[in-house]
């Protein structure tokens, strides 16, 4: 190692230089408006969400709001026990099970997530469109005609409020028109292969009422026992051909709008509107030679921003843009828990969108009374668990029940809770929200098992989705991912104990820790439970938790690279027939895990070219045919989406096991690569740059200060402003060094 004491003014300047990076070539840009809700412009702020389309040729913006939720329960859980289900299965009589578990979630239309209405604008006379653009910097899509008529419209980004404006009318007819929804007529539409519910009139409101003035629409649609929710749309003309107007949707209260004034941006509005996009944006970037993978992942941090916002409900399946099509949105819209939230919320540590990822963590612990309640019921034991597949409120709506009341859920969602803890380094979140949320999660997992023999087994287990909704779901050994998880929560459990000053609790949780077996691993590397290896194509990685995200396993330590490498060798010889999006994103993560740099990069290409709408929305099926996948339809889910984009952090930057990893899986192609400010585990924000194939620094500001221990991507470097031997280097490669509150310290590549 080397070591200099020199000013680099110049090392400053490029580490800065990232934060004006230019937005627009990351835009969805096209010469038409698309004539499918999922290939729409998508708009949002968290609560409220817009699709901006053409349909029987109006300009139609679907209207959404996130917490507009059908809550009637068709789940009777008083007839349900895990005890009950165990005793079924050794009975070998499962068919009594589905019948009170899953069928109730197939045959009631709710509950479920509701879609809002649409409006729409006449746009017959404009002629073509000329462009429609999404400029993802400020959240205005802006669409231009052939006759010169422009219609901007954005979502703020603080109210709840969406604005629009039509300049250059030639007409002064032109008016919104609001479209209601099938809630109590017999209208169908055609199929769309998006894997819709039945139709929303199967839910049997009331129908609502719409009252029109010259200058506003207010719909007040009736719901479900006494509840109910209203879109407002007002609006100005102009001179000069001009109009303008905002929207807003309500629940359970009356909807109301400030008056408009005669700008079509509202100024007060717009400024504060674009000053939170640009302090979303500031928060990170990254920079990769792989235009594809690049637009991609910029879009993905774009829909981050317009779903995941404090005060919100958490990121559902389809989040603030439910299906317009008539029907019940793709599984109802609901909260799955057994893989899809979680996912969703993968890229908000690496990014520096903490306040994003909390918006998981705040939902989780607004319905921790009705789970831990649901925990007793249930499972019969004190403690925390959250089912699988949930309403807005924390209710279990059932399902295949091995996923959807899965006695390892609040294994996965205390990860969120630990995760918010490390990339923070925040004492008072440890203290009043990560500990006791993985306390009582570690809680019940000690209760629901059983010791034998000085080892914990679990009543019965599961992997998602292996063996669908059949008895053989059902394992009585541990899966690989049940255990997985069990062995993370209770490592979290005692790593969380010992910060918080329980010195006997954290040896408590250690010792539950050691009575877990080991895992079930042969030739071909993870097998599903003990006697089931990986036979065909599947679609989820379950299996493989332990490798990511859980970070159990190390690639630089042989055993645990043995285990890796012949974990992903069994799924290359099995191929990619049954997988989903999905799959090829979370793998990614897993071959950058692996330092397999090449095939992640190839698993992220094929997500984005194979397995996205035009407009970037993640559809599930191959949409080329079955190129890669026999899946060929296309529900709109966001869980791929964003596990795309932590795939591509997983190529610059990891957290491991107690250090860091600067461009740990970066192809050799990939001459220059860089990243501005992403975080770490230890509150660490680090940025670095690769030119000309060569890594050239790496900048890192310990936010809260500590231990900052560093695998660098260069063998000898030069410290700015450290005395020597402030760096110490390990055998292992690792460089540690003690860094205060805010210090930041520089590794330049000592190469010669």
């Amino acid at each position: 190692m080397k070591t200099k004491i020199t000013i680099i003014l110049l090392l400053l300047c490029l580490s800065l230089a990232g934060y004006t990076q230019s937005l627009t070539p990351y835009n969805l840009s096209f010469t038409k408006l698309a004539d499918k809700w999922d290939e729409a412009m998508p708009l949002g702020n968290g609560m409220l969400g817009a699709l901006i389309w053409e349909k029987n040729n109006k300009l139609r913006l679907s209207l959404d709001r996130a917490d507009l939720w059908d809550e009637r329960k068709a789940l009777d859980m008083s007839k349900l026990t895990f005890k009950w289900v165990e005793e079924q299965v050794h009975k070998n009589n499962y068919a009594a099970v589905q019948k009170i578990g899953d069928e109730p979630y197939d045959t009631s239309p709710y509950p479920t997530k509701l879609p809002a209405a649409a409006m729409e604008f006449d746009i017959s006379k404009f002629g073509k469109v000329v462009s429609n653009v999404l400029d993802i910097e400020t959240a205005l899509n802006t669409v231009k005609f052939e006759n010169g008529t422009v219609f901007n419209c954005y979502i703020h980004a603080a109210q709840q409020q969406g604005y629009f404006s039509l300049e250059k009318l030639k007409s002064t007819a032109i008016l919104p028109a609001l479209i209601v929804h099938n809630y109590n007529n017999t209208q169908t539409e055609k199929g769309d292969n998006s894997h819709a519910g039945e139709g929303l009139q199967k839910l049997g409101y009331a129908k609502g009422t719409v009252t029109n003035t010259a200058n506003s629409i207010r719909y007040h649609q009736p719901t479900y026992q006494g509840h109910y929710y209203e879109v407002l749309v007002q609006w100005k003309k102009l001179a000069k051909g001009k109009l303008i107007g905002s929207w807003t949707i309500s629940n359970d209260k009356v909807a109301s709008l400030p008056s408009i004034t005669a700008n079509a941006k509202q100024p007060t509005g717009w400024n504060t509107h674009t000053k939170w996009w640009k302090t979303f944006w500031a928060k990170s970037n990254i920079s990769v030679p792989d235009t594809t993978i690049q637009k991609q992942y910029f879009l993905e941090m774009y829909k981050l921003g317009c779903v995941a916002r404090k005060g919100a409900p958490a990121i559902t399946l389809q989040a603030v843009w439910t299906a317009d099509n008539g029907s019940l949105p793709p599984w109802k819209g609901d909260f799955h828990n057994d893989l899809n939230t979680q996912l969703s919320y993968w890229p908000t540590y690496t990014a520096n969108h903490l306040a994003e990822g909390a918006t998981f963590t705040d939902w989780l612990w607004k319905i921790r009374n009705k789970n831990l309640s649901y925990t007793k019921q249930y499972f019969g034991v004190e403690g925390l668990n959250v089912p699988g597949v949930i309403t807005l409120n924390g209710d279990p709506m059932g399902g295949w029940i091995q996923y959807s009341l899965s006695p390892t859920v609040s294994a996965w969602t205390s990860q969120h809770f630990y995760w918010q803890w490390k990339y923070s380094m925040d004492d008072g979140f440890l203290k009043a929200r990560a500990y006791p949320y993985i306390h009582d999660a570690a809680t019940y997992l000690e209760n629901i098992t059983r010791l034998k023999n000085g080892k914990r087994t679990l009543p019965l287990s599961s992997s998602p989705e292996y063996n669908d909704n059949s008895i053989k779901a059902w394992f009585l050994n541990w899966s690989n991912f049940d255990l997985s998880l069990a062995k993370f929560l209770f490592k979290a459990a005692a790593e969380v104990s010992k910060a918080n000053g329980k010195t006997e609790e954290n040896k408590h949780w250690l010792a539950v820790l050691n009575e877990l077996p080991d895992y079930e691993i042969n030739k071909t590397g993870f097998t599903i439970a003990p006697g089931s290896n990986l036979t065909s194509s599947h679609r989820h990685m379950s299996q493989y938790m332990a490798i990511y995200p859980l970070d159990l396993l190390d690639a630089n330590h042989p055993d645990d690279k043995t285990i890796i490498d012949n974990s992903l060798k069994r799924l290359e010889e099995i191929g990619t027939r049954a997988w989903c999006g999905y799959s090829f994103s979370w793998m990614a993560s897993l071959y950058a895990r692996a330092y397999q740099a090449d095939k992640a990069v190839k698993q992220l290409e094929i997500f984005a070219a194979n397995f996205c709408s035009p407009n970037s929305f993640h559809l599930n099926g191959d949409q080329k045919g079955g190129q890669y996948s026999g899946f060929t339809y296309r529900p709109f889910t966001l869980e791929g989406n964003f596990a795309f984009a932590q795939g591509v952090h997983e190529l610059l930057l990891q957290s491991r096991n107690g250090y860091i990893q600067v461009f740990p899986a970066v192809p050799q192609n990939w001459k220059d690569v860089s990243f501005n400010n992403l975080r770490t585990e230890g509150a660490f924000i680090v940025s670095a740059k690769k030119e000309n194939g060569v890594p050239t620094w790496v900048k890192i500001s310990a936010e809260q200060g500590g231990v900052l221990r560093i695998k660098l991507p260069f063998k000898t470097f030069v410290v700015k402003d450290f005395p020597a031997g402030t760096v110490k280097m390990g055998d292992d490669g690792v460089a540690v060094v003690s860094l205060k509150k805010q210090q930041v310290i520089v590794f330049e590549n000592g190469y010669e």
